[in-house]
């Protein structure tokens, strides 16, 4: 490989720098990158040239890891790149000063102390992306088109080395559980706090049904375990097939509110997140970062909207045969 290759943490993340957009089409190159990306978690790509790239070009490189979603979820149709799946993520507004972006207020990382998940203010946000989905995604892949001067960065956690540090008492207890997602949930929770953003109709909640993922997935290409499940649609903790009412639904989803039993992973969340098993990503116009879904969480930062511009594109990543079967 002809570009500069650098590890972030370990064996976790790596980022291949100096990249212009003619090697994405290069099946070398693309196949070195999909070997990096399934064995470190995390690749980013890096190349001041690659601000530039079409809709078309980020899908068909997306494509290389797994199969770009091309459907646009509920409530989010005027939130993406005009007649693309791809969703775009900062504080873009139309003319009439309406977001044509999906925002959400997210606390500033001020120094590596933020990084580490505070259990008072339950930030920063970490999840792993839409486990709501019946067919969760295997990866995500996030564009950077504008990047604000101060803030705005990803953060990244590695939960396999993360679960295999836990003590096996640990171990065995998550092996056994599964998280309910829903989508209504995790809109009506974000609208809490962020009142611009978008909730389900009656009619789009009955076409998006909870979802249960384990707690511990074992990857289904390298086979190693690792935590998975917490996103803002997760409602609830339960050991596999246990039912819930109609009424508890009900209330995760038109109140926002989050079972208790949900702090059995939160109450971890410090220890995951710790530096040991995170990479803070510093965004520049043209990168292209993707992530395993399955086996990373991930979190954004904030920035000041008012001084700033954040424009970053994202299409989520499913397994060539689930998009196949869908």
């Amino acid at each position: 490989m002809q570009e500069s290759l650098a590890r972030l943490n370990g064996d976790f993340g790596v980022v291949i720098e100096d990249v212009g957009p003619e090697r994405l089409t290069d099946p070398a190159f693309q196949d070195a990158a999909a070997a990096l990306w399934l064995e470190h978690g995390v690749l980013a790509v890096r190349g001041a040239r690659l601000a530039d790239l079409s809709p078309e070009e980020m899908m068909a490189w997306g494509d290389v890891f797994g199969t770009v979603d091309r459907t646009v979820a509920a409530a989010r149709d005027a939130l993406s790149v005009a007649g693309t799946p791809i969703l775009r993520i900062g504080n873009a507004r139309d003319a009439d000063g309406a977001y044509i972006a999906q925002y959400v207020e997210a606390p500033v990382v001020e120094s590596a102390a933020d990084v580490q998940y505070d259990p008072r203010t339950q930030r920063p946000v970490w999840h792993t992306d839409s486990v709501f989905n019946p067919n969760p995604p295997i990866g995500s892949l996030l564009h950077c088109k504008t990047a604000p001067a101060r803030g705005g960065q990803t953060l990244f956690a590695d939960t396999r080395r993360a679960y295999a540090a836990l003590d096996e008492a640990t171990k065995e207890r998550l092996s056994g559980l599964e998280a309910i997602c829903s989508l209504a949930h995790h809109d009506r929770k974000i609208n809490r706090y962020t009142p611009t953003y978008p909730v389900l109709t009656p009619e789009q909640r009955a076409a998006n049904p909870p979802n249960r993922v384990p707690v511990v997935l074992p990857h289904p290409v390298t086979g190693a375990p690792a935590i998975y499940g917490l996103n803002s649609s997760t409602c609830a903790l339960v050991p596999k097939g246990t039912p819930v009412s109609q009424a508890q639904q009900d209330e995760w989803d038109l109140e926002g509110i989050e079972d208790e039993s949900v702090s059995i992973l939160r109450d971890l969340l410090p220890f995951l997140t710790g530096p040991s098993f995170t990479v803070t990503w510093d965004w520049r116009p043209g990168d292209l970062v993707v992530w395993d879904n399955r086996c990373t969480m991930h979190a954004g930062t904030g920035f000041d909207p008012i001084r700033h511009f954040r424009d970053m594109w994202r299409v989520i990543l499913l397994d060539p045969a689930s998009a196949t079967a869908h």
